[in-house]
């Protein structure tokens, strides 16, 4: 292909592709609870719910995501996503009551954010046909970084955490904590008196910080 061809067959692309992001983020606006102006969502993405979804300036979610908010049991569910955070590839973020993330928080791709989970209950039924089941209200503080496959599930986060790369976290995280594991577990702390990263030592009864 000769150089003239490439490019021409790369400009057409692009132009494909921002006609995709425009229609997306000019079009389908309106039926957002908010979305602000400067947020962009990347085709191709799913939407679910997008008149009970907030998403504020400048925050990226990246192609392949899936953006859930319906709630059950008559019980209005919301998603309410901050200003400057950026969303890996293939996220799926489902909310049916509660579902908070913060400011500037990053995430890697393939990451599972939910205050929910199916009904398992009755073992004379598939579990596919047992009924979405909320959990635990969801938040995710200012500056927090998820990993790559990470799940958090019916969980707080705090701020400035980190969590690790195909962790499951269903329990609460402190502020400025790092958490890894499946189950997660917290295995450092940030120590404002040393001004240090401080490891986490499991006791039996309670957790020890040591330097």
């Amino acid at each position: 292909m000769s150089k003239r061809l490439y490019f021409i067959a790369r400009m057409v692309g692009y132009l494909s592709l921002m006609a995709k992001k425009t229609y997306f983020n000019f079009f389908l606006r309106p039926g957002f609870k908010k979305l602000a102006n400067d947020a962009l969502i990347l085709y191709p993405f799913r939407v679910d719910g997008a008149e009970n979804i907030e998403i504020g300036s400048g925050s990226v979610m990246q192609r392949g995501g899936w953006l859930y908010c319906h709630g059950v049991d008559e019980i209005p569910a919301r998603l309410k996503i901050g200003d400057g955070c950026v969303f890996g590839y293939d996220n799926h973020i489902a909310s049916v009551r509660d579902v908070v993330i913060g400011n500037n928080v990053l995430t890697a791709n393939n990451v599972y954010i939910s205050d929910n989970l199916h009904g398992y209950e009755d073992i004379a039924q598939p579990i596919m046909c047992q009924p979405i089941r909320f959990k635990r209200p969801v938040n995710i503080g200012d500056g927090s970084w998820i990993g790559e496959n990470a799940c958090i599930i019916g969980a707080r986060i705090g701020k400035n955490c980190v969590i690790g790369a195909n962790s499951v976290v269903t329990i609460d995280v402190p502020d400025y904590s790092v958490a890894v594991g499946a189950p997660a577990i917290v295995i450092k702390q940030y120590d404002f008196e040393t001004n240090r990263w401080q490891t986490v030592r499991r006791a039996s009864t309670s957790l020890q910080v040591h330097g």
